[in-house]
């Protein structure tokens, strides 16, 4: 079977299309992946790529196509703007040399913008091949997580595009019960036509690996560690404020280790600095994927936030699966489906995104807490992210989907 995947983002940028095309080669399948030029999260092309120089490469077995697109850059409204509309636009232009292709099934892996899926859309209509939709990022809701889009008829505009875009697919895997019911009631589709497959982390995260240097740079105090993109989406602010409230009741060990990149970066340092917070924050910046099991062997605690903006509603956040795939206690400050899943997995603390004072609350239970019980915690994560999230599983029931069934 050979799949044509359509992503705007593919290695060597970090996402989890990446794991998910090898697992797909694992199980025999051939893949060629259509995207765009590498610049995600810090908007700077990576090394050896511009904005169109490389059309086409090979990684391992997979077959790249990739296309024009305009870099994040300064990661600014207008920057983010312009990326979102010239991969689509671009990437259906390309469309049409791959249409000589021979491709059993197309499998598009939607994130922002709804749009990209537009290419692989174009091939499956053409040439009458089916075709799958992974939606990580619900549109338009997520758009306004990233920009502040005031205007009604722009919203309505993005509601109308986003749901044509969505009725088009002959299949569509959602990352949460709660979103796979609102596709369910908003298209009319039927029950069997949407299914739920939980986001899984790769099998990297599970590895127990320490680093002898950050362990040294570390070492002594309290560890609160964040791993991944840093957007407004993810309400920094709030981190920040229950940070000082720490600092205040004089719990200046309790250290924040930020690793990533991305668009809010800088506004979060100068948070840092205007808060006068240095010495509890530092910045990593972005480091490669093999080095987050050395991160998590240094945290006492795992923590990923998200503004309350709806998105929370309808998905269950990748970040949260690969944290509990590590074994560590969770400090989540989010709403939705995800807050049941830490309660019933008893593998951390939850509060609401906008409540600095209750986060802060969260992160001395977890500091006066004895090592034992932390302990607990972290084993309860792994256990259940085994049993309801583990990455095979979730291949296995992508592919599934993919083929119907007939693999």
């Amino acid at each position: 079977m050979k799949i044509l995947v359509v992503c705007q983002h593919y290695w060597p940028e970090n996402f989890r299309i990446n794991d998910i095309v090898d697992g797909f080669i694992e199980r025999g399948a051939e893949v060629d992946v259509l995207c765009g030029q590498p610049n995600y999260p810090a908007g700077q092309f990576f090394e050896g790529y511009d904005s169109h120089s490389v059309k086409e490469e090979d990684h391992g077995s997979v077959k790249i196509y990739r296309t024009f697109e305009i870099k994040r850059g300064n990661n600014s409204n207008l920057r983010i703007f312009l990326n979102y509309v010239t991969f689509p636009v671009a990437s259906y232009l390309r469309a049409g040399k791959l249409m000589k292709n021979h491709y059993d099934k197309v499998f598009i892996y939607q994130l922002s913008p709804v749009m990209m899926a537009a290419a692989g859309l174009r091939i499956g209509k053409k040439k009458k091949i089916d075709t799958t939709m992974y939606i990580l990022d619900i549109w338009p809701q997520n758009l306004y997580s990233v920009l502040d889009i005031k205007s009604k008829l722009l919203r309505k505009m993005m509601y109308s595009i986003s749901m044509n875009i969505y009725k088009k697919p002959d299949r569509l895997i959602t990352v949460s019960e709660k979103m796979r019911q609102y596709f369910i009631e908003k298209l009319g589709r039927s029950e069997d036509n949407v299914t739920f497959v939980p986001q899984s982390p790769e099998k990297l995260y599970e590895e127990r690996k320490s680093s002898e240097a950050l362990r040294a740079r570390f070492e002594g105090g309290f560890h609160i560690v964040f791993t991944g993109n840093i957007s407004p989406a993810q309400n920094f602010d709030m981190v920040t404020d229950a940070a000082q409230l720490l600092k205040k009741e004089g719990y200046t060990d309790i250290k924040f280790i930020i690793v990533g990149d991305g668009m809010s970066f800088n506004d979060l340092k100068e948070s840092v600095e205007k808060k006068e917070l240095q010495e509890l924050f530092f910045f990593e910046g972005f480091r490669p994927i093999g080095e987050m099991p050395e991160y998590a062997d240094i945290a006492d605690a795992l923590i990923a936030t998200l503004k309350s903006e709806g998105v929370e509603d309808y998905s269950i956040p990748a970040k949260v699966m690969s944290y509990m795939a590590s074994g560590k206690p969770l400090l989540i400050a989010m709403e939705g489906e995800i807050n049941d899943i830490i309660h019933r997995a008893e593998c951390g603390l939850t509060s609401d995104p906008d409540d600095a004072s209750q986060l802060a609350e969260n992160i001395k239970t977890l500091y006066h807490m004895d090592q034992a019980a932390r302990d607990q915690m972290g084993k309860n994560a792994y256990l259940y992210q085994q049993e309801h999230f583990e990455r095979d599983k979730s291949i296995d029931k992508i592919l599934e989907v993919i083929t119907g069934g007939q693999q």
